[in-house]
């Protein structure tokens, strides 16, 4: 089942693969995606960030996290097209969605640990 934030069959799949693995997978996403939200927010100059949100797109596309990686595929894009006004907008919009998505794998871990 997906949703606008994240496609459970992903995290279903991850499951079944990382087997005993699958918090620490989870955890890791989530201190990862922390690290590159601080990197789209530090970026100096425009190949910083787009390098930024290529990399936080892959990893979000892996995880299942289809929201966050749709908002990332677009922040890269404006960044090749060389369009940067209201570049912070959107930014923001990827740091409210990683909240979402947060929350969503936070409640997926305890789903996990209690099943």
């Amino acid at each position: 089942m997906s949703d606008i934030h994240v496609d459970r069959k992903v995290l279903s799949d991850l499951q079944e693969i990382m087997e005993g693995n699958y918090l620490n997978l989870l955890e890791t996403f989530l201190a990862d995606s922390e690290d590159r939200l601080r990197q789209l927010y530090k970026a100096r100059n425009a190949e910083e960030l787009g390098h930024a949100a290529h990399s936080f797109k892959g990893s979000c596309s892996n995880m299942g996290a289809v929201g966050l990686a749709e908002l990332c595929r677009q922040l890269e894009q404006r960044i090749q097209q060389h369009s940067l006004f209201d570049i912070e907008h959107l930014i923001l919009q990827i740091s409210r969605e990683f909240s979402v998505v947060r929350q969503i794998y936070r409640a997926e871990r305890e789903r996990v640990l209690v099943g």
